[in-house]
C-alpha cells in the first residue's frame, strides 16, 4: 500500500512540474526580444537605401490555404511551420555571389552578401541584417532549449535563428534557412 501511495505522490509532482514547465516556456515564447543591433548598421562601404530596403511597417498576412497555394511543400514547412533544413543541404549556403538575400514568402530584402560568412554550421550564416526593422527576434523554447528566433518583419515568416558567436563588427551569426531566401544577384 505504501508503495501505491509513493508512485501516486511522485505522478502528480511531475505532472505539476511539466504543467509549471509548460506555462513558463508559453510566456517566454510570447515575449519579443529587443533587437540586438541598430537600425542600418551596415558598415560605411555598403550602405543602404533606407527609402527602400528598410521594413515600412505594413504586414503581409494570408491564410494557411493562400500560403500552401504560394509555397513549395519545403518552403512551407520551414517558413509557416518553423522546421529546419537539414545542413549542408541549402543551396544557398555555398553562394558567393555579390546582391541580396529577400524572404522567399514576401520579398522583403534581408541580408546582403556583405554580411555574409562561412559558418561552417551548414547553413547561410550574416552577421547583420540590411536593417533592424526587417527582422524580428523571438525567444524559442523548443527542443529542450533557449534559442533567439528569426522571423521576417513583414510576413512572419520563419527564417532561422541567431547565435552569439558571429564575427566581428558584431559578433551575431545570423543561421538562415536557404529555403526561407531567394538570392537576387546585383547587376
Amino acid at each position: 500500500m505504501n508503495y501505491k501511495i509513493t508512485f501516486a505522490l511522485t505522478a502528480v509532482l511531475i505532472a505539476a512540474a511539466l504543467i509549471v514547465v509548460g506555462c513558463a516556456r508559453s510566456i517566454a515564447s510570447r515575449q519579443s526580444v529587443e533587437p540586438r543591433i541598430a537600425a542600418n548598421n551596415t558598415p560605411d562601404n555598403k550602405k543602404t537605401d533606407s527609402k527602400t530596403d528598410e521594413y515600412n511597417g505594413e504586414k503581409i498576412v494570408k491564410t494557411e490555404a493562400e500560403w500552401r497555394k504560394q509555397l513549395t511543400k519545403e518552403q512551407f514547412y520551414v517558413l509557416r511551420e518553423k522546421g529546419t533544413e537539414r545542413a549542408f543541404t541549402g543551396k544557398l549556403t555555398d553562394n558567393h555571389e555579390h546582391g541580396d538575400y529577400v524572404c522567399a514568402a514576401c520579398g522583403l530584402k534581408l541580408f546582403n552578401s556583405g554580411a555574409k560568412f562561412d559558418s561552417g554550421t551548414g547553413w547561410a550564416s550574416f552577421y547583420q541584417p540590411i536593417a533592424a526593422k526587417n527582422v524580428t527576434e523571438e525567444i524559442d523554447n523548443s527542443f529542450g532549449s533557449t534559442r533567439t528566433e528569426v522571423l521576417c518583419s513583414r510576413c512572419g515568416s520563419h527564417l532561422g535563428h541567431i547565435f552569439d558567436d558571429g564575427p566581428k563588427p558584431t559578433g551575431l551569426r545570423y543561421c538562415m534557412n536557404s529555403v526561407a531566401l531567394k538570392f537576387e544577384k546585383k547587376k
